[in-house]
């Protein structure tokens, strides 16, 4: 166990839409450090989800990202000597957390020849309530439901 709790590291928002969430998904999406490459994805995705919809992009994103992220998850606790999955609250930094990289792992297995294309796909599929981000968090949740009798176990 550690001594003390650590600060709260702050972001600083990003330089076109000014927002920190923003800031917090593409420093997920960035792979080795690479950072401007990392907003040029995102911004790039953005715009091109703009032209597919014809609305605010960062607001479609947004909206999917509410879509895709968990209320509740499971997790193992263990009880005298057998684990039981434990349906439980999300606090609302994780679910975030957990939308955000939900949806850039499935953008990263999606079909499309470039990374922009990817992510554009998901965010448009998830704003929709489909995709394999949306299914993602319908099965977090499902398992949540069939694990529900050992909500007890919560503390």
């Amino acid at each position: 166990m550690r001594k003390a709790k650590p600060k709260k590291r702050y972001i600083l928002p990003d330089p076109k839409f000014n927002d920190t969430l923003v800031t917090r998904f593409v420093n997920n999406l960035m792979v080795d450090g690479k950072k401007s490459i990392a907003y040029r994805i995102f911004y790039d995705a953005v715009e091109k989800v703009e032209e597919k919809v014809g609305e605010n992009g960062l607001e479609i994103w947004k909206k999917a990202l509410t879509n895709i992220s968990p209320s509740v998850e499971v997790k193992s606790r263990r009880v005298g000597g057998a684990t039981f999955q434990v349906p439980m609250e999300v606090r609302p930094d994780r679910k975030v957390a957990l939308g955000m990289k939900w949806m850039i792992n499935y953008a990263r297995r999606r079909g499309e020849k470039t990374m922009m294309d990817r992510l554009a796909g998901e965010i448009i599929a998830a704003s929709k309530g489909e995709g394999a981000g949306v299914k993602k968090k319908d099965d977090t949740h499902r398992m949540a439901e069939a694990n529900k009798a050992f909500s007890h176990f919560r503390f």
